[in-house]
């Protein structure tokens, strides 16, 4: 059975899918990854909105979760994302 099988069966528009695959290949063997909004938009030449939305998918039906990092200045840096297994959700 393939990596990805519930990835595709699901329901998940494809925005979403495509940026959990962007993820899951950026990603360390614990499955975190912490590329910016902006990287994964210009990468898959998608606008930070629909990677934005992509997110939200993504986060509402378990497939990553999320978390703010900060800067030492206590500025936003970009999220560390956390990435479930495709088949084992």
């Amino acid at each position: 059975m393939g990596y990805f099988t519930s990835l595709y069966s699901s329901e998940l528009p494809h925005r979403a899918r495509t940026v959990y695959m962007y993820l899951s290949d950026r990603s360390d063997k614990e499955g975190r990854c912490y590329p910016a909004i902006g990287t994964i938009a210009r990468e898959l030449k998608l606008s930070r909105s629909t990677v934005k939305r992509a997110i939200i998918d993504l986060e509402k039906n378990g497939y990553l979760t999320k978390e703010q990092r900060w800067r030492e200045s206590g500025g936003k840096s970009s999220n560390m994302f956390y990435l479930k297994k495709a088949d084992t959700r």
